[in-house]
């Protein structure tokens, strides 16, 4: 009898666990005002990336030591552009200038340098212990919770202690200059395992800050950024320079490519990148940047191929999946968008943009359910994305949600 019983009572349990599983999976009812919704435009979010300029070197190759890549000029234009008025106690030519002199007269990549302090400074906005006074450019001796770490007199002995410490991390060769880095000789006396030994500035990550996972990375993007031309005619001559001199025809043409983006001379720049492509077919920096010239000169079926070619050399190349999948859509080839837009997802997974044009693709082809379910994902990954939120309004006020 007892047996009896217990065996009812798991039949029980498991009836209404299976029941109350049932429930929680059971979705809302929704109704759609289908009248409402042929009648809505939901905008198109916009095409993602910015255009590429060729680093040859791997971010897990790229050394602390070596001269520069980046100009003086352009990374005095680098900090301009994203703070017109930096905290320190010259002017950013004379900062950068001192970065110049003191790495090259260590060995140690200035251009590179200047980055670290850009992002340990907050582009020289500061905000946390330490402060302006400080000449203190890369956060030797803060250690959190309100110690502000080392003072300098002058910006050139911070900017020499920021280049004297980076020294002790990847040569075991003692500066050329006195010591003015105060934590020198603490690595090397107490911290054997990484004096002279982290040549590499993807070694840094979870050395110099903690966590740091993806320290030298965000420092690498930095300076990849500050290589981009702009505009000038400074920028045009260093490109046509390139050409004429550099044995990387290839990278020189996409550079000059760059520039002519900038002025937004889209012919132009659609010239240099093939001409890029003739040197070498499957640089995927000068598919991609050709792919958004064609877009700009309004050559959708022209850019679609090329990100053919491009996703072929580079299956995980989300952003061209994504664009791919925004020209499709434009062109009403809802199905041919959808899986290119699933496969950007399958890479990356949040993109509020790719889930937003897969809702107008479902709704086009009158799949409501499908395009509200995919709309709702948009809207739970992007708060502040205003393309999005704007279709996410439009749409929700065509669904009613029974309870």
């Amino acid at each position: 009898m007892k047996k009896f019983f217990s065996l009812a009572l798991i039949v029980t349990l498991i009836l209404s666990l299976t029941a109350c599983a049932a429930a929680a999976d059971k979705k809302p009812k929704v109704k759609f005002d289908k009248g409402k919704l042929k009648k809505i435009e939901l905008t198109i979010a916009p095409t993602q990336g910015m255009p590429m300029i060729v680093l040859r070197e791997d971010y897990s190759d790229v050394p602390i030591m070596g001269e520069a890549v980046a100009s003086q000029d352009q990374m005095v234009n680098f900090i301009n552009k994203r703070n017109p008025d930096p905290k320190i106690n010259c002017t950013v030519s004379q900062l950068v200038h001192l970065y110049y002199v003191e790495g090259e007269r260590e060995g140690i990549r200035p251009d590179i340098a200047i980055c670290q302090a850009i992002k340990e400074t907050g582009v020289w906005n500061y905000g946390g212990d330490v402060i302006p006074e400080q000449n203190n450019y890369c956060g030797l001796g803060t250690t959190g919770g309100g110690v502000k770490g080392a003072f300098f007199a002058t910006p050139q002995l911070g900017v020499r202690a920021h280049i004297q410490h980076l020294l002790s991390y990847t040569s075991k060769r003692p500066p050329k200059v006195e010591i003015v880095d105060p934590r020198y000789e603490l690595i090397q006396k107490f911290r054997p395992q990484i004096f002279g030994k982290l040549t590499k500035w993807t070694d840094l990550n979870g050395v110099w800050a903690v966590p740091g996972n993806h320290y030298g990375e965000d420092i690498l993007n930095l300076w990849l950024q500050a290589q981009m031309p702009d505009a000038s005619e400074a920028s045009m001559d260093a490109a046509n320079l390139k050409i004429a001199l550099e044995d990387d025809k290839a990278a020189a043409y996409v550079y000059r490519g760059l520039v002519n983006m900038e002025r937004e001379d889209f012919y132009s720049a659609k010239e240099d990148f093939q001409a890029a492509l003739q040197v070498e077919p499957e640089l995927p920096e000068a598919l991609f940047d050709l792919a958004l010239a064609q877009e700009n000169t309004r050559k959708p079926a022209d850019a679609i191929k090329i990100y053919d070619e491009l996703l072929k050399v580079d299956e995980k190349f989300a952003i061209a999946w994504y664009n791919r999948g925004r020209l499709k859509l434009i062109q009403n080839d809802f199905k041919g968008a959808i899986k290119d837009f699933e496969s950007s997802l399958a890479i990356e997974t949040i993109n509020a943009e790719a889930y937003s044009n897969i809702a107008i693709a479902y709704l086009k082809q009158k799949k409501y359910e499908e395009a509200w379910e995919n709309m709702q994902k948009a809207a739970a990954q992007s708060s502040t994305n205003p393309v999005v939120q704007e279709n996410y309004e439009k749409f929700a006020a065509c669904v009613k949600v029974k309870k």
